[in-house]
């Protein structure tokens, strides 16, 4: 079975793991690739559904490593590959001076990028009205594993221990969307001031599109190096009903804010996380991915996974022949957009290991 194959039969399928201790710990809850455990399949380090549903159920399994760290892979029996799973980071183990360990700060996602929610609310999230279905922001939180607020200087010190310890290359500031009308622009730029100042890392931002550009100038002047302004889904119907709260923010804007930061960051350095398999087609996500690459937007696809305590729990995910459907396209669109993912500075687009895409433009460029 091919790289991409696998990884996409993983990715939307899941995996049963006879020791669930292989690794680092596997996340639950929270923002971002939640109720995964990253693995690494033919050298290439990805996040794999183990919590959620399909996975409980998936026709992979994924044996106990061996003496050097390599697992088999069998599907009903039968093998289909090998695996390996990155070591639990060093920087786990320490803690800041008032007690908070460092985990609870930022998590290692794929095997060398350090991400955190900075504001881990959103003022969508309470409201069964306003709240993304597909989100699960608040239960790391609710669970004890993570805080509110990550200061700046909290950011700063756990970012500098990783690059010490761990070897991390870049890092992903994400946040729950603040009142105001800089939609979280305002925290990314003083948490990436903060961080520069302490370790010199490349950093990406992600947040809503803010009212007023200028805030994309300002984070830059921070040292956010790319910037991430995710749409999640991209049609109309799907957007109000999967994500009521956000799709009040108009497709119009998404894309007069992308100018606007691709203008400041540059061409390759402004993306978009949009999730395969939430109601939009195979056809609605290329078209609109092709917009996307003309202005110069990363349109990083990954298949939706369902996340257990949310609303679409049990949403089915995507099948793996649909995420070929796009990412095999959209590899060839980017490639010839000059956009590939191991040209972004920092960030999901970079790190790729939600996606299979990072290893269909490889087999572009063979």
């Amino acid at each position: 079975m091919s790289a991409e194959v696998l990884i996409n039969e993983l990715q939307t399928r899941g995996i049963r793991l006879v020791d669930p201790r292989a690794g680092h710990e596997s996340r639950r809850g929270g923002a971002g690739p939640t109720d995964h455990k990253a693995l690494t399949v033919d050298g290439v380090t990805v996040m794999v559904p183990v919590h959620t549903a399909p996975a409980f159920e998936s026709p992979y399994l994924a044996e106990a490593p061996d003496a050097s760290g390599v697992s088999t892979v069998l599907k009903d029996g039968g093998k289909v590959g090998t695996i390996s799973f990155p070591g639990r980071p060093k920087f786990y183990d320490l803690e800041t001076a008032d007690g908070i360990p460092y985990s609870q700060l930022a998590t290692l996602h794929g095997r060398d990028v350090l991400a955190t929610t900075v504001l881990q609310t959103c003022i969508r999230y309470q409201s069964r009205t306003k709240t993304c279905k597909f989100c699960a922001i608040g239960q790391s939180l609710a669970a004890g594993r993570t805080i509110a607020h990550k200061t700046p200087e909290q950011l700063a010190e756990v970012a500098e221990a990783a690059v010490r310890l761990d070897g991390v290359k870049h890092m992903v500031l994400t946040t729950g969307t603040p009142k105001g009308p800089d939609r979280g622009a305002a925290v990314m730029a003083e948490s990436a001031r903060a961080i520069k100042a302490a370790v010199d890392i490349p950093i990406q931002a992600q947040c809503e599109p803010p009212e007023d550009d200028v805030w994309h100038q300002r984070m830059k002047d921070a040292g956010v190096d790319a910037l991430g302004m995710h749409l999640e889904v991209v049609t109309p119907q799907v957007r109000q009903h999967i994500m009521p709260g956000k799709a009040q923010v108009p497709m119009e804007k998404y894309f007069s804010s992308f100018e606007a930061a691709v203008r400041v960051f540059g061409r390759g350095q402004v993306s978009t996380y949009i999730l395969a398999g939430l109601g939009d087609t195979a056809e609605a996500i290329l078209e609109t991915c092709e917009k996307l690459v003309a202005i110069g937007v990363y349109p990083f696809v990954v298949p939706f996974v369902p996340v257990s305590g949310t609303p679409l729990e049990s949403h089915p995910a995507p099948g793996a022949d649909f995420m070929d459907s796009i990412l095999r396209p959209l590899s060839k669109m980017v490639v010839a957009g000059n956009m590939r993912a191991e040209d972004i500075k920092a960030g999901c687009g970079r790190c790729g290991a939600c996606s299979a895409l990072s290893v269909y433009e490889k087999l572009q460029v063979k």
